[in-house]
């Protein structure tokens, strides 16, 4: 998926995956409309930390807005938000903060860099199982 202007706007057909609700955004700058752009950004904003590049593609399968324009919500809690999933009841608060809108698929990474940062990736620990490469190591 990439951020693209109103005037380019290239649509495909996103299946349902793991985490599959979604809320209409009350602002978006842009559509995102592919899940190749979205991964590309993804792996470039955090090519320097290469487990949140995993993060990103199991939380939610590098996706942050749908074909539709809603931004990606958590099937199992609807409040995990966007591509990285940053729960709005534990985190929107901070974010807003530090003038951050997890809506926002760049300040969504920005936010899950400073959990990562202050926390490492323990607040993503219930997707350990697909992320967690020791873990296949040790099975």
């Amino acid at each position: 998926m990439a951020l693209l202007t109103a005037t380019a706007i290239n649509t495909v057909d996103i299946p349902e995956a793991n985490y599959g609700t979604i809320s209409v955004a009350e602002s978006m700058e842009a559509i995102v409309s592919d899940t190749a752009s979205t991964e590309a950004i993804v792996r470039s904003y955090f090519r320097d930390i290469p487990v949140m590049i995993d993060v990103a593609r199991c939380e939610s399968t590098f996706r942050h807005y749908l074909e539709d324009g809603t931004i990606l919500q958590g099937r199992v809690d609807p409040r995990d938000t966007g591509v990285m999933q940053i729960n709005k009841h534990y985190h929107l608060e901070t974010a807003e903060a530090m003038d951050l809108d997890i809506e926002n698929i760049y300040d969504n990474m920005e936010y899950a860099r400073h959990l990562y940062e202050k926390q490492g990736v323990q607040p993503w620990s219930a997707s350990a199982p697909c992320w967690d490469r020791s873990l296949a190591i040790n099975y």
